[in-house]
């Protein structure tokens, strides 16, 4: 008898995420220096962490060897102070992604239903199979998300629903009054779950602390790895109903978030300037993205976040192409097989990927 049959057979068929290739490997692969690779395929901060995180980062690594504070109660006392809710509606993650699977744990048992739409976060599905419960993937005719349709899939076998605004990979948005009625239309049995890892990039983002306080069974999911800055940290967190944050905290695992990045999250949180500067910056670097990508006739969809979905062509042909001019984008799956996802960058790198992308495209339709 060999170990995959000792398994549980979910996992057996369980698909793998595939991140964003990282700089080393293209640096092997094309022969160049780590340092001549532009990336541009994860969405993260281009300007990098505020001097005041990275500064308390710094002066946790001198207690390395003592375990984190497993309550992380300075860290929950400034979200709460940040938020104006109570330290009790708050959980922490190893990234948003681990309360993600928090919810799986709690909520989703074998024959439930999970609905998100069909070009939403990958992350969903995945934990949706691992948990044996069935992913209702709603069609997202103009790319982003049609609520109705959202609406018409929930049935009596629903559990979750997931809601990410802006989306990623899309970068489309919902209206907070559209966002607003559809909570409100959801039957009792179901809990929404409301993804704004790029909500610091929105400049009035939906409100759900309202809705949360009318009792609607909610869970809203934040990250310190986009604007923050603080993606190799690892560090997000939940907020909701004292009740639903209990029911996360007996799933989660002690010590799950470092104190290295509990420190780090404290003064990312402190310096809102930092955050004000970043949102300026990074939508100045999308409008240079558009202008460039209109002067080159690169079709795109308008977006409300840190990256931009274009639609060059064969997408994968070209995202191997810029790989050879050092330039990580993001290609997507088959049915998004056409398109390529951007992240903002500096506007060096901006200029760069645009000039890499034409001498690519004229190549290409040749």
């Amino acid at each position: 008898m060999n170990l995959s049959q000792l398994a549980n057979p979910r996992i057996l068929d369980q698909p793998v995420y595939e991140p964003g290739k990282p700089i080393e490997e293209v640096a092997r692969e094309h022969g160049l220096q780590p340092d001549q690779i532009c990336k541009l395929a994860s969405n993260e901060n281009p300007w990098g962490a505020s001097e005041q995180a990275k500064d308390a980062a710094r002066q946790a690594i001198d207690k390395v060897h003592l375990y984190p504070d497993g309550s992380a109660h300075p860290l929950i006392k400034r979200l709460a102070a940040h938020h104006h809710l109570n330290q009790d509606q708050f959980v922490l993650g190893n990234g948003s992604n681990e309360i993600i699977e928090l919810l799986g744990h709690v909520f989703l048992e074998p024959g439930d239903e999970v609905v998100c739409g069909q070009f939403a976060f990958v992350v969903y599905k995945l934990v949706a199979l691992l948990m044996g419960a069935k992913p209702v993937e709603v069609e997202m005719p103009l790319l982003g998300h049609d609520l109705q349709l959202m609406r018409q899939a929930i049935t009596e076998r629903t559990k979750l629903v997931f809601l990410p605004s802006p989306n990623n990979p899309t970068g489309t948005a919902n209206t907070a009054e559209e966002i607003c009625a559809f909570v409100r239309s959801l039957p009792e049995h179901v809990i929404f779950c409301f993804d704004e890892a790029y909500a610091e990039y929105l400049d009035n983002p939906p409100d759900m602390r309202p809705l949360i306080a009318e009792g609607r069974k909610i869970i809203c999911l934040r990250t310190f790895s986009k604007i923050h800055g603080l993606a190799a940290l690892r560090i997000g967190y939940g907020y909701g109903s004292p009740e639903m944050i209990h029911l996360l905290q007996q799933a989660r695992q002690p010590f799950n978030v470092n104190a290295v990045a509990q420190a780090a999250a404290i003064g990312a949180l402190t310096d809102n300037a930092w955050v004000s500067e970043c949102r300026k910056r990074n939508r100045d670097g999308l409008q240079q993205l558009v202008n460039g990508l209109e002067r080159l006739g690169v079709e795109y969809i308008p977006s409300h976040a840190n990256f931009i979905l274009t639609k060059p062509g064969d997408g994968r042909s070209l995202f191997f192409a810029l790989q050879k001019e050092g330039i990580i984008t993001r290609a997507l799956g088959p049915s998004l097989a056409d398109y390529l996802r951007i992240s903002v960058g500096t506007e060096e790198e901006n200029i760069r990927l645009l000039a890499a992308l034409e001498q690519s495209l004229a190549v290409h339709r040749v």
